[in-house]
């Protein structure tokens, strides 16, 4: 028996009469084409969103944000290898009606449109939110790092430039020693050609390297992303805040509900919160006695008198106000600790000193709203955006473009192609379509 053949290179093939019959009536290119084309792009801050009377004929911004939805939706994010697609995808010929972009024209529209991608994004969240796709009650926070186009050599080079300039600012503010202009205009010249300017050394799993952090705030109801932000720093407890205000902002409600884990975990930001009609459920991030000696939940707080009772009824009174700290201590007298019989478990000095965070009360509230059907919630709520982001539209999570700019850039295109995607899944393309037309 022979073997199965394809047709000849030289056989005429019948291709349907129009372009329009190649993808179907329920294709996701319909839908990316009918979220755009209903955009106003020149009040979302577009360049060129009108066509100049004279001078060459540019591109239609629509078409170029067309064609980035449908790249990073199927894992192409290269400005060569969307140019590439345009000749030879089909779909992508359907969506841009064969039009050829060049990989600059190309490249040239994502650096421009940070603003203006972040600002159609909140134009997709608010339709979603008139769908009812977001009910806007409970929204879960949290981050996570994003590698960055640097190196860790180039990241600490970086810093001891920085270093270097800051102590001859120093110096010259105090006086001191003579400073070499040559040395100093050399170091500022490396500095400004720095391949990575803004990143900085984050923990990746087990590994360090330059990373931003990237930050969410999702919607408990369909896990579809309120609002996000790209910052560089590596912890998340100055967090809350920032993050619960731009999620009630772009919600536009009076009252919302902040779920998210201990990392978050901040009484001053916890108070400013509940004032601003946010109510955190956060655990709080306590420190252990690691001597194993008695904790300080063994002791009861008087309000009244302001100092702590000790389980034998002794008296820790207020000694001191660290501001650096936040934190007020209490100390007991060192005859009672002397006398007490509990001292052997209960501390290690001459008397047991114990400390109150200022908004120490707040830090409760949260910690007693935080409970294991919520942490549920947040984690089931999450970690779905930021797998799908991670390996479904970046493939990888690490970042293309340079800079802090070009990461907001980046995340702001993969987050509304994460959106768009998900609100396709729970309406059908075939209702989604016509509802966004």
């Amino acid at each position: 028996m022979g073997y199965v053949r394809g047709a000849g290179r030289d056989q005429g093939t019948l291709f349907p009469v129009v372009l329009d019959d190649l993808v179907p009536a329920d294709h996701l290119c319909r839908v990316i084409d009918a979220f755009v084309s209903g955009l106003g792009m020149a009040e979302l801050g577009f360049e060129r969103a009108e066509a100049a009377e004279t001078g060459r004929p540019g591109y239609d911004p629509r078409d170029l944000l067309k064609l980035y939805l449908y790249g990073y939706l199927h894992q192409l994010r290269s400005s060569r290898r969307l140019e590439a697609e345009c000749r030879r995808n089909v779909e992508l010929m359907w969506l841009l009606e064969r039009l050829y972009p060049d990989h600059k024209s190309i490249a040239e529209f994502r650096r421009m449109h940070r603003d203006a991608v972040t600002a159609a994004g909140a134009e997709l969240v608010k339709f979603a939110q008139g769908c009812g796709l977001i009910r806007g009650e409970w929204v879960a926070v949290d981050g996570t790092k994003f590698r960055a186009v640097a190196s860790n050599s180039s990241v600490r080079e970086r810093r001891a430039l920085e270093t270097y300039l800051d102590s001859c600012e120093k110096g010259d503010e105090e006086q001191q020693a003579a400073i070499d202009p040559a040395a100093v205009q050399a170091a500022l010249e490396k500095l400004k050609r720095h391949p990575e300017p803004e990143a900085d050394l984050m923990k990746m799993g087990s590994a360090i390297a330059p990373a931003y952090n990237v930050q969410t705030a999702v919607d408990t109801e369909h896990a579809l992303i309120v609002t996000h932000a790209v910052v560089l720093e590596a912890a998340d407890n100055r967090q809350l805040e920032p993050m619960s205000q731009a999620a009630k902002k772009a919600l536009g409600v009076e009252r919302l509900n902040i779920v998210a884990d201990t990392g978050y975990s901040n009484g001053e930001q916890a108070e400013r919160c509940e004032q601003a009609g946010l109510i955190p459920h956060v655990p709080a991030q306590r420190s252990v006695n690691a001597a194993g000696l008695l904790d300080r939940t063994a002791f009861r707080y008087d309000a009244d008198n302001d100092c702590f009772v000790c389980p034998e009824g002794r008296m820790l009174k207020r000694m001191q106000l660290s501001r650096k700290d936040r934190a007020v201590y209490y100390g007991a007298q060192t005859s009672d600790c002397a006398a007490c019989p509990q001292k052997p478990h209960c501390t290690q000095g001459v008397r047991r000193m114990i400390s109150r965070h200022l908004h120490d009360d707040a830090l409760k509230r949260m910690d007693q709203r935080a409970t294991p059907d919520l942490m549920r919630l947040r984690r089931s709520t999450v970690e779905h955006p930021f797998g799908t982001i991670k390996y479904r539209i970046f493939g990888h999570p690490r970042l293309l473009l340079r800079g802090l700019n070009g990461a907001r850039t980046e995340i702001a295109l993969a987050i509304l192609a994460y959106n768009l995607k998900r609100i396709t899944n729970l309406l059908g393309a075939a209702k989604l379509t016509p509802a966004l037309a």
